[in-house]
């Protein structure tokens, strides 16, 4: 079956729920201890056996199109440094100077074939490699290659950027993605134009990955903004490896879809239907059709907190300084959505969690994307050499 015949058979389950008001369940209900949100052990464990080994997403390929540029950010408490070089490839290292550890470049992005450092000028090229050490005649003889900056692997595919935060492993990103990747290619993010973030902060990375999983919440929380365009607690789950597409159907699929042949429903997302994916563990993207969303879950410092940065890109750059200033204004009302009805909920929510007042929290049969993810953590988190990735 191709990509769009997928598409279209997940559009036709999500027609058929609204037209017999169900929608996607599991078996029964779930809990889950609430100490999973507040535990401090439980997120160290969390943050070693998940975050410091699987693929995160740390830029994407929008953000730095060309030979030179570059993107330095603080990824996991770690300062980060992607590059692209000169062949067109991607390398990324740990953004600190080898001589005394200074923080080479600030965060943000920039173009440079040259890496100085700020301090007493050391260069690196913009692989890593050391190049040359201030006034070495004072300094004295050092071995280059062992002052090489701290290399971290680093892979693209699917116009994403990845990267594993523990040095020497390796990353088979087309295993890790399975499925997802073909989502990916689909839209060719590789060619679209970046325009731009925003940065909102939240509470455990749980609660906010929560979020993105269902709809049940969308006439309570988001009464004026999501609600009217889709239905309350109506979705579809497609689990991809540990990854999810979950399909909310609009109020007016049945006129969209209905309008048009059966066999092109898979071509028209956005169109009666739309996707939010999550890419285990700290990726949601939104395509939609005036922009596209991609948030970037980076969980603590702390059990309580997360930072999220919003990226946001679209299919071409602005048409005139109009186009601009409409896209500037899209992006705010999106993470002010997500920042305010949201990620302020969650922090609410986290409140509720820390009083003590409930043991576990619970997943309804409707919640089965949630039920799934946290299926998934556990088996992340399993010692168990026998574990098999959960079933949806």
């Amino acid at each position: 079956m191709g990509y769009n015949d997928t598409i279209g058979r997940e559009a036709e389950k999500m027609l058929e729920y609204v037209k017999t008001g169900t929608t996607d369940c599991a078996d029964g209900t779930m809990e889950v201890p609430a100490a999973a949100y507040t535990d401090p052990a439980i997120f160290e464990r969390e943050m070693a056996e998940i975050f410091m080994k699987l693929p995160l997403l740390a830029a994407l390929t929008a953000e730095m199109p060309n030979p030179g540029d570059y993107k330095a950010m603080d990824l996991m408490g770690k300062p980060v440094l992607i590059t692209r070089k000169t062949d067109g490839s991607v390398a990324a290292m740990l953004n600190v100077c080898t001589h005394r550890g200074m923080i080479l470049k600030p965060e943000g992005h920039g173009n440079a074939k040259r890496l100085s450092c700020p301090y007493h000028g050391w260069t690196f090229v913009n692989d890593g490699k050391l190049l040359g050490v201030a006034d070495p005649q004072k300094f004295g003889a050092i071995c280059k290659e062992d002052r090489n900056l701290t290399r971290l692997p680093c892979v693209e595919a699917g116009g994403i950027i990845w990267v594993c935060l523990t040095p020497g492993m390796e990353i088979d990103i087309a295993a890790h993605l399975g499925g997802m990747l073909d989502d990916l290619n689909a839209y060719g993010l590789d060619q679209w134009h970046y325009c731009g973030s925003r940065r909102i902060h939240g509470a455990n990375w749980k609660i906010a990955y929560d979020g993105y999983l269902e709809g049940y919440h969308f006439a309570a929380a988001h009464p004026e903004t999501i609600h009217p365009r889709t239905f309350s607690n109506i979705m579809h789950f497609t689990a991809l490896g540990p990854h999810m597409r979950v399909g909310y159907p609009q109020v007016r699929i049945e006129e969209a879809l209905e309008a048009l042949p059966r066999e092109s429903w898979g071509n028209h997302e956005n169109d009666g239907f739309d996707f939010v994916r999550t890419i285990f563990p700290n990726v949601s993207i939104f395509f939609a059709p005036e922009i596209t969303q991609v948030a970037q879950l980076i969980p603590g410092p702390t059990a309580d907190r997360n930072t999220t940065n919003l990226l946001f890109i679209r299919r071409d750059p602005p048409k005139d300084a109009a186009d601009a200033e409409a896209i500037e204004g899209m992006m705010d009302w999106l993470s002010d959505v997500v920042d305010r009805e949201d990620y302020g909920v969650g922090l609410q929510v986290q409140r509720g969690m820390e009083s003590g007042a409930v043991p576990t929290v619970i997943f309804g049969r409707n919640e089965r994307g949630n039920q799934y993810f946290h299926r998934t953590i556990d088996y992340y988190l399993s010692d168990d050499p026998n574990k098999v990735m959960p079933e949806l």
